[in-house]
């Protein structure tokens, strides 16, 4: 369980394809303090550690994984957002997040806007999908490659979010033009109460 908070964005070093399978080691800040076996969102992405040495560490994407997220265009110095599982004597700063993408999205505007930016992103609309809580609602909650974000301006199949400098620093975001294929998580509270409504009809 994650909250979208980014602990940092770090550098893909190494990507080996090993039958269907994709190994990507990371280079970060905190691998000291990681085990074997232990869960690291890469871009929304929940995924476990098989690998460490002093200043590296390695997981591995299956198919479906890499079908269904951005991972299998990663590159050898792509940028990604980690997060490692949330701690739970602590507060919830962004929201509950499982790190399990629902589908990608891609970018189609970026505006500056006076100090921050506002990023326009569009998904395969899914009539079947959205009623079971697969969309996004108005100051709701969404996860964009792992960053908990506020919905602005949603439709059926698009949805703005607004970064401040520090998120825009400090992830990934800064990297994300028009065209750039992004991992979205919809809010899991959202997708419940869609399925409770669903079933009392």
């Amino acid at each position: 369980m994650f909250s979208g908070i980014v602990e940092e964005a770090a550098q893909v070093v190494a990507l080996e394809k090993e039958q269907e399978n994709l190994h990507i080691t990371m280079a970060c800040s905190f691998v000291n303090e990681l085990s074997i076996d232990q869960s690291i969102a890469h871009n929304g992405v929940c995924l476990t550690v098989v690998r460490k040495d002093e200043n590296t560490y390695t997981v591995t994407a299956i198919q479906e994984t890499l079908d269904r997220t951005n991972l299998g265009a990663l590159k050898i110095g792509s940028k990604v957002n980690l997060e490692r599982s949330m701690l739970m004597n602590g507060r919830l700063d962004g929201h509950i997040v499982q790190g399990h993408v629902d589908q990608t999205a891609v970018c189609t505007r970026v505006e500056e806007e006076d100090g921050s930016w506002r990023y326009t992103f569009e998904y395969k609309y899914d009539p079947e999908m959205a009623r079971r809580g697969y969309l996004t609602v108005d100051k709701g909650s969404v996860t964009v490659n792992g960053v908990s974000l506020t919905v602005c301006n949603p439709t059926d199949n698009s949805f703005q979010v607004a970064i401040i400098p520090y998120t825009h620093e400090h992830t990934n975001f800064h990297q994300i033009e028009e065209g750039t294929l992004v991992n979205i998580e919809f809010d899991i509270i959202g997708k419940y109460i869609s399925r409770m409504m669903n079933h009392e009809q």
